[in-house]
């Protein structure tokens, strides 16, 4: 993208950041795109941060919140969704407060018994086995969820 002036490129970027939550990473990695030079970068970051445009802990609670609640996700793997966006581990920790430990716990139940549902009656092995894999593809850990597993 071409832009005449500073001015308009922080304008654009004010509006990508208004639009949704970013993370410093995607912010500095569209400014990237444009053209735009270090130095410049640095500026605009700054005065992004100063004007509440960018906020890495907001965005981080945004983010645990919307793949917990609207995706299901386990810990695990909003953890590493974090890290790539490049998230401080002390930032992600705090961020992780918003899931309720009920909510976590009712998502696990939910998540088993819909893909239990799902399977056919075949080899109970064998879906326990589908079970297990699927909840670890969402990113819950074996010992959260083993106890609620079926027993039959």
């Amino acid at each position: 993208m071409k832009y005449k002036s500073i001015e308009e490129i922080k304008r654009k970027i004010e509006y990508y950041c208004a639009y949704q939550e970013r993370s410093h990473y995607q912010v500095e990695k569209k400014l990237l795109e444009w053209g735009m030079y270090p130095d410049s970068i640095d500026y605009l970051m700054h005065e992004l941060i100063q004007e509440n445009f960018l906020n890495e802990e907001r965005f981080a609670r945004t983010y645990v919140r919307g793949k917990f609640y609207q995706k299901k996700w386990g810990k695990q793997k909003i953890i590493q969704g974090l890290k790539t966006h490049k998230i401080h581990p002390n930032l992600i920790d705090k961020a992780l407060d918003e899931i309720e430990q009920e909510d976590y716990r009712q998502s696990i139940v939910y998540l088993i018994e819909k893909k239990r549902k799902a399977l056919k009656k075949t080899d109970k092995y064998q879906n326990l086995q589908k079970i297990v894999n699927y909840m670890l593809q969402k990113g819950y850990k074996y010992d959260e969820f083993f106890p609620f597993l079926p027993k039959n």
